[in-house]
């Protein structure tokens, strides 16, 4: 199973009003382990950013004006993510800014080419509902240390993103246990040999029983005379001690 976590940032919030693409970055993980493998872009908006999303990544648009341009990244981008189920927080806002990037460029739309997209925030809205999802409470929540993280970072998100998604599925808190697991669990258990195991009896004392015994009459007085147990042939602790 191979899954991508991405992450973009942009100039602004909005795909439709000439918003663009500034920074993307995926991490890929295969059969629930970190590959190693990630992909990361600066690119050049051909624009400037709004002062507010600045304030969120700290990207400026002098630091962008000699990146490349999405035109130019597209081809690796694309063929990185092809067959593979990508994970987003929030997914339709970076995919319609994807969609928008793919569009200048007469390409299909951004699922096209993957195996689905899958939203995190709506798991974690199912999971946890009626609280703060954000990628930031998710961290806080989960425990997953988001210290380095003073501004928004495309990679550093997608990495955070991937340390949540594996709590969320197979967490400490999860009921959630993989087949695999669930084969060597059962297979450790067959390996054990119950017959040599001795039982240890811990028999109660004299004052243990009488104080059981009197527990029961007051028991039996209070409920009337109501109370069963003697009448299915449980013997008194006077009887067990005699």
């Amino acid at each position: 199973m191979r899954q991508i976590f991405l992450d973009t940032e942009t100039t602004g919030l909005s795909p439709d009003s000439g918003d663009r693409i500034i920074e993307i970055g995926c991490i890929e993980m295969v059969n629930r382990r970190l590959s190693g493998r990630n992909l990361h872009f600066y690119l050049n908006p051909e624009r400037r950013s709004h002062e507010d999303a600045i304030k969120i990544h700290g990207l400026s648009d002098e630091f962008l004006a000699d990146k490349p341009l999405f035109a130019s990244i597209a081809d690796e981008l694309l063929e990185f993510v092809e067959g593979a189920e990508i994970i987003i927080h929030n997914a339709g806002f970076d995919v319609g800014f994807l969609d928008e990037e793919l569009r200048r460029l007469g390409r299909p739309k951004f699922p096209g080419g993957v195996a689905q997209v899958t939203d995190s925030l709506l798991m974690a809205r199912a999971m946890f509902p009626g609280k703060a999802n954000s990628l930031d409470a998710l961290c806080k929540r989960l425990e997953v240390d988001n210290s380095n993280r003073a501004l928004h970072g495309a990679l550093l998100d997608a990495g955070l993103l991937a340390e949540v998604y594996i709590r969320m599925t197979r967490g400490q808190n999860s009921l959630v246990i993989e087949a695999g697991d669930l084969s060597a669990a059962q297979a450790a258990l067959e390996a054990i040999d119950f017959s040599r195991l001795g039982l240890c009896v811990i028999e109660a004392s004299a004052d243990e029983l009488g104080a059981h015994e009197s527990l029961l009459r007051d028991i039996d007085k209070a409920s009337g005379g109501k109370t069963v147990w003697r009448s299915f042939g449980v013997a008194s602790a006077e009887g067990a001690m005699a």
